[in-house]
C-alpha cells in the first residue's frame, strides 16, 4: 500500500471510531435550551396559531418550519429530539462529503466524519441550533455551484443550489451573505468562459427567491406579514441585534480553532503551491469566509454561531489532504498533526460536555416544574412564564397549557427601557395579563442577558399585578405565583 493511503487510513479509522463513541454516548441527550421553545412554537402553529402575530419571537419562519417538521414525525420527547438531530448530523455530514468527494474518497470521508465529531463533541444544548440547521442547505448551495463551474453547460446544478441557499435565508437571513458571494463567482466563472452572465446569474437568482417567496406566503395567509415586519423592524434589528454583546471578544474555544485553522491553511495553501485552486477550492474559500462574517457578524459570540464556518473548515481541512499525506515527510507528519491535535480537542470537550451539570440541572427543573404545575392546573388554565431558557416554555410544552399573552420571554421589558418599542410591548403584556388573567404566573429567578428575581421591581405594572397574585410554591430556580 502506498504510504499516503495507510497514512489516510490512519485519520479515518479514529475518526470514525470517535464519531461513533460520541454519538453513542449522546443518546440520552435532552430536549433542552432554546429547542424546546421552537417546539412550543411549532405546536402553537399546528394548534391555530400565527407567528409574531400570536408568538413573539425574534427567529426567522423556516426555524419554525423544520420544528413544525421534527414535531410531527417524532414527537416532543427526548429520543425523537435525538433521532431528529443524528438524522439532520448525518445529512449535513454528507453534505460535507460530497462537497469534498471531487478530490478523493479520502477527503470526503474525513470532512464528514470531521463535522460529525464537531457536532457531537458539542453537548445537548447545541442539538437542533438554528445554525446548525443551517449547515446542509449551505454546503448543498455551494455544491451546486462547485459543480456547475466545474461543468457549465449542467445548469440544473444552479437550480438546486438556489433552493438550498433560498431555504437557508428562511431559517436565518445571514446566510444571504454566501449567497450573495456565490452570485458573484457564477458572475466570475461566466465572463471566464466566454459566456453570457445574464443566464446563469438569473437561473441561480431566480431558483433562491422560491423557498424565501413560499415562505412569505405562508405569513400572508396566516395573517403574520405586519407583525413579522414590526418584530425585525422595531424591535430586532434595531434593539435585539446589539443586546447581550460580550464585553470582551474572544473566538469561542479558541484552543480547538488553533490546530483546525492551522491544517486549513495548510491544505488550501498546498492547492495553491501545487498551482491546483479550482472553482471548487474558491467555493469553500468563500465558505470560510461566510463563516468567519456569521459568527463576528452577530456579535454575541455565542458557539453555535460557529456552525457555518466549522461546516467548511471541515471540507476545507481535507481538499488536499491526500497530497499531503503523500509529500515529504515533514509535511505529512504537520498535517497529520493538525488533525490528530483537533480531533483529541474535541473528543475532550465532547466528554465533558456529556456531563454538563447545568444540563442535568435544566432537565431536573424541567420535570419539577411540570410536576408542581400539573397538579395545580386544570384543562383550560393559563399559565404566563418568566423566562428566557431556563424551563418555563418547556414545562407548558409537555403539558400543552397556553399562556395569556404572546410573549415567550421576559427579557425584552427590561433592556431599552426608554424606548417606544419597549414601551408598547410593556403595555401590550399588561394589557394582555389583564384581559385573561392567567392562573399562575411561574418567575425563574435568572433573567438574561442579566438580573435575578429583583428585575421585576423595573416594570412597575408587572410588580403590581404580582401583587394581586400570592406565593404558592418556591421551586429550583423559580417562584410560582397563584391568581
Amino acid at each position: 500500500m502506498k504510504r499516503s493511503s495507510i497514512l489516510g487510513a490512519a485519520v479515518v479509522v479514529p475518526l470514525a471510531g470517535l464519531a461513533g463513541r460520541l454519538a453513542w454516548g449522546s443518546r440520552g441527550w435532552p430536549l433542552v435550551h432554546d429547542a424546546p421553545l421552537m417546539h412550543y412554537i411549532a405546536w402553537r402553529i399546528g394548534d391555530g396559531a400565527a407567528p409574531y402575530r400570536d408568538l413573539f419571537d425574534m427567529n426567522f419562519p423556516g426555524v419554525y418550519l423544520l420544528h413544525t417538521l421534527a414535531l410531527g414525525l417524532f414527537g416532543a420527547g427526548d429520543a425523537g429530539w435525538r433521532v431528529f438531530d443524528l438524522a439532520w448530523l448525518a445529512a449535513t455530514s454528507l453534505a460535507a462529503a460530497a462537497l469534498a468527494a471531487a478530490w478523493g474518497g479520502f477527503a470526503a470521508a474525513g470532512a464528514g466524519l470531521f463535522f460529525a465529531v464537531y457536532h457531537l463533541a458539542g453537548g445537548a444544548w447545541q442539538a437542533g441550533q438554528r445554525d446548525f440547521l443551517l449547515c446542509p442547505f449551505l454546503l448543498l448551495g455551494a455544491l451546486g455551484v462547485a459543480r456547475w463551474a466545474e461543468r457549465p453547460a449542467a445548469r440544473a446544478s444552479l437550480v438546486w443550489a438556489g433552493l438550498a441557499l433560498g431555504a437557508a435565508i428562511t431559517v436565518k437571513p445571514h446566510a444571504g451573505l454566501l449567497a450573495a458571494a456565490l452570485v458573484g463567482l457564477v458572475a466570475v466563472v461566466a465572463r471566464r468562459d466566454g459566456g453570457a452572465l445574464a443566464v446563469p446569474v438569473g437561473i441561480f437568482a431566480a431558483a433562491m427567491v422560491v423557498a424565501p417567496a413560499v415562505v412569505v406566503a405562508w405569513l400572508a395567509a396566516k395573517g403574520a406579514l405586519a407583525a413579522w415586519r414590526e418584530i425585525v423592524f422595531d424591535y430586532l434589528l434595531p434593539l435585539y441585534a446589539r443586546l447581550g454583546r460580550p464585553e470582551r471578544w474572544t473566538f469561542h474555544r479558541w484552543h480547538v480553532w488553533i490546530p483546525i485553522a492551522a491544517g486549513v491553511l495548510l491544505s488550501l495553501g498546498s492547492a495553491l503551491v501545487r498551482r491546483r485552486f479550482t472553482a471548487r477550492h474558491a467555493v469553500v474559500a468563500l465558505g470560510l469566509a461566510y463563516g468567519v462574517g456569521h459568527y463576528f457578524g452577530q456579535g454575541k459570540g455565542w458557539e453555535y454561531h460557529l456552525y457555518p464556518l466549522a461546516a467548511f473548515a471541515a471540507v476545507a481541512l481535507f481538499a488536499d489532504a491526500s497530497r499531503l499525506l503523500a509529500s515529504r515527510a515533514a509535511v505529512a507528519a504537520a498535517f497529520l498533526a493538525c488533525v490528530t491535535l483537533s480531533s483529541v480537542l474535541l473528543g475532550l470537550k465532547g466528554v465533558e460536555a456529556a456531563e454538563a451539570p447545568w444540563i442535568a440541572a435544566k432537565a431536573r427543573r424541567v420535570s419539577a416544574l411540570v410536576a408542581d404545575l400539573d397538579r395545580r392546573l386544570a384543562p383550560g388554565d393559563l399559565v404566563q412564564v418568566l423566562d428566557t431558557t431556563d424551563a418555563g416554555i418547556h414545562a407548558l410544552l409537555r403539558l400543552r397549557v397556553r399562556q395569556p399573552t404572546r410573549f415567550l420571554y421576559d427579557f425584552h421589558f427590561y433592556h431599552d427601557r426608554d424606548s417606544p418599542a419597549i414601551a408598547r410591548l410593556r403595555a401590550e403584556f399588561l394589557a394582555a395579563l389583564d384581559a385573561q388573567p392567567p392562573k399562575l404566573i411561574v418567575l425563574f429567578e435568572v433573567g438574561w442577558p442579566a438580573g435575578r428575581y429583583e428585575r421585576v421591581e423595573g416594570f412597575e405594572g408587572l410588580r403590581h399585578r404580582l401583587a394581586a397574585y400570592r406565593v404558592d410554591r418556591r421551586g429550583d430556580g423559580y417562584i410560582i405565583y397563584a391568581r
